[in-house]
Parts: C-alpha cells; structure tokens; sequence
C-alpha cells in the first residue's frame, strides 16, 4: 500500500515540489488517512500500532517516492510518539487524533543556534511562574516550522545539565512565538526549515511531558527510533537511484553496445547493490533490538544509522556517475537524491557522533 502511495502521490510530483519549495500538506494529509500519521503510536487515540521493524520498511518505500516528504513524515512520527508514550490522558486525547490523521502538524524543538552535537548543552529556559512556564530560546532547523500545529520543545528548567531538560508541549499561536526565515538548504526543498523562537511564551505547567528533567531521556529515546528512519529513508533514495541507474546502463549506448556490457559497469552495480543490502540488514536488526527493548539497542541504532546513510548517499553519488552528464541534470531526478541524502549523515546526530556513541559502548563494557 505505501509503496502504492509512494508510486502515485509522491513520485510524479518530487521534482515539482523540490523546485518551487511547495510543501505538500494535502498529500501529508492523504498519508494520514493511510495510517501514517501515528505508526508506531497506540491506536486507542488513533495510532496504527506497529513496529519500528514495521517502520523502517514503511520509510524506505515512501522515500523511493519523495526522500524529502519522507523524512518530515519521520519527524512528525517521533513527535506522536513523544506525546503517546510519555503524555497524560489529556494530552493524548487532546492532540493525539488529528495528528494521526496529519490534519494537525507536529515539529520537534532540540537542536539550537549554539547546541547542535552537544544537546545537552541547551540554552533555551523555561521558568516556573505558578501554574505556568515562561520559555525564551531560540532554536534551529526546525523542520514544519511554521506549518506545524504543536511543538515539542526541549528547554532548561534546572542548571544540571542533561538532567535540567524538560519536554515542554508549545500549541502554535502561543503568544510571544514566531519563526525566522525559510532557511535556503542544499536539499529537503520540499519541507519548510526555519528557526522557532520564544520570547516570554506562557504555557500551562500541564503542557509538560513527564516530570521536570526528564526531557533529554525523551530526546534520546525518540532519537533512536528516528535514526531507524532516518537511515531507511537513505537506503529508499539509493534504491531509488540504483533501480534508475539499472534501467540506464542498459539503454545507453556506448563503445559499441549497451553500457551494461561493460564489466566495470557491472561491477559497481553489484557495489551499490551490496551497500544497500549490508545496511538493509543492520538496520532491520537494529530495529528487532529496539521494539525488543535489548540492552544493546542504542549502539545497533547508531551503527545501523551511520551505515545506511552513508550507504544510501554513496550509492545516490555513484549512480550519477554512471549516468555521466545526464546524471547532473534536474530532469534525471538523481541530483535532488543526492542533496536530499547528504543531510542524512548529520541530522538525528552526525555520523560522527554514531562513532561516538559505539566506540564508548565498547569501553563501558
């Protein structure tokens, strides 16, 4: 049904999109009618109910449609997944149901101005006035901003570091909220990017996720299930460029055949091939792990999120290549998969912090 979906909804129009930075809200909207809205949310409220081993297979077969829309659809889905898991009754019940149909929008609010890899490191406060909290900070990148219905934001109640974060609900219209510019991307055209800014916003202590000091545990936990996805997002794209690359390398003409018949070109097919396949595999594995709740499924996360967004970038990289020319222009639809793909390896946490995360798993040992 997704890849149905992907097929129909996304594909034909991806390119279209990506040019004139539209953000398509009535196909998110089409997708929430799918199910897609609360994947992996309860469905008492409206969830689908599913696995994270069930997401990364929905993930990569909308990202052979639109990378972009897929990977907004990912953020949207952690987001849900917040307000399911560590939510009241109330909140569930208040915001759970029209985000699940994706008439309602959700942006989730961690990284800022100065705290992107350092999370921890988080500037933006949130004051207990009463029965209130009163937030001013800035943050950066927020993908939906603007658009979204509900934001997850991640502010400073405490002065202990990581144990002073607070996951706080922020309802769009709040007063004293507003957003920067769009930001101009290298890729992810397709979704609006811009900054979430807070000045003296008020909202009801009830808006909260959990106790004070809790919220960078959410983070973290919503960042595992959001490498997953972010990694089968990869690995749609590549696959999307390896299938185009297949059909071209067998029409093309050149030294007197097919370019199919040149074993060079055989050769690296089967590379990019095997990347995907390597990386497909960890990632379901690592997606068993965390429905599973295994004790090593932090470390399977980032191991399965550096490899396949590197493997999903490469192969998108390499199938330019063998397109030649044609390759590097818009109409081929390569181009966009490849700035589309590169931020993969830096949202969700850097590759470089993946390397981070399993290299101290190994020591603690």
């Amino acid at each position: 049904m997704v890849r149905q979906f992907a097929a129909e909804s996304l594909a034909p129009h991806a390119a279209e999109w990506d040019e004139k930075h539209h953000f398509p809200l009535d196909v998110l909207r089409a997708a929430g009618e799918l199910g897609m809205g609360a994947m992996y949310s309860r469905e008492a409220f409206g969830g689908s109910g599913l696995s994270r081993a069930d997401a990364v297979l929905i993930f990569e077969e909308l990202a052979k449609g639109d990378t972009t829309i897929a990977a907004y659809i990912s953020i949207h889905n952690m987001v849900v997944w917040m307000i399911d898991t560590y939510g009241s009754e109330a909140q569930r019940e208040e915001w759970i149901p029209k985000l699940a149909t994706m008439e309602h929008l959700g942006s989730y609010c961690l990284t800022e101005p100065g705290a992107g890899s350092d999370a921890a490191a988080l500037s933006t406060r949130a004051i207990r006035d009463g029965d209130d909290y009163v937030i001013n900070g800035t943050k950066q990148f927020i993908s939906g901003a603007g658009a979204s219905e509900i934001y997850v934001v991640m502010a400073r109640t405490a002065d202990t570091g990581s144990k002073g974060v607070t996951a706080i609900l922020v309802p769009d219209g709040t007063q004293g909220l507003s957003f920067g510019p769009l930001e101009q991307k290298m890729g992810w055209h397709a979704q609006p990017t811009r900054a979430v800014i807070f000045e003296d916003v008020r909202v009801p202590v009830e808006n909260r996720l959990a106790d004070e000091g809790d919220g960078f545990g959410i983070a973290m936990n919503g960042l595992n299930g959001g490498r997953l996805n972010i990694g089968a997002c990869s690995l749609g794209g590549g696959q999307a460029a390896l299938d185009k690359s297949i059909d071209y390398v067998q029409s093309r003409h050149a030294f007197g055949g097919p370019l199919s018949d040149l074993q060079s070109i055989v050769f690296e097919l089967a590379d990019m091939e095997t990347k995907l396949e390597t990386a497909r595999t960890l990632l379901h594995r690592a997606a068993t792990a965390l429905d599973a709740g295994d004790a090593d499924k932090v470390r399977l996360c980032a191991m399965a999120k550096r490899v396949a967004t590197d493997a999903g970038f490469e192969v998108a990289n390499s199938a330019i290549q063998l397109h030649g020319g044609y390759g590097y222009l818009t109409e081929y639809g390569l181009e966009r998969i490849v700035r589309d793909l590169r931020v993969h390896q830096i949202l969700e946490g850097t590759n470089e912090i993946m390397q981070l995360i399993v290299g101290r798993s190994l020591l603690s040992r």
